[in-house]
């Protein structure tokens, strides 16, 4: 079974979000990117989790 455009998209989404989250998180722990707010990396996060999610549904359910 194939994976979709919109699939991928999404996965692809999710690792990018997760990825620069973590990174700010790190850095702003080693106090290299202070200035960026907690609430800025709490919704890369958020944003990462629903990217991971719509991915997850839009899987079982094989619609598009």
């Amino acid at each position: 079974m194939s994976q979709s455009k919109l699939n991928r998209r999404l996965t692809q989404g999710f690792g990018i979000f997760l990825g620069v989250a973590i990174a700010a998180y790190i850095l702003r722990g080693l106090q290299i990117l202070t200035f960026i707010p907690g609430g800025i990396i709490a919704l890369l996060f958020l944003v990462a989790i629903a990217f991971g999610f719509l991915s997850y549904l839009q899987k079982i359910w094989w619609r598009f």
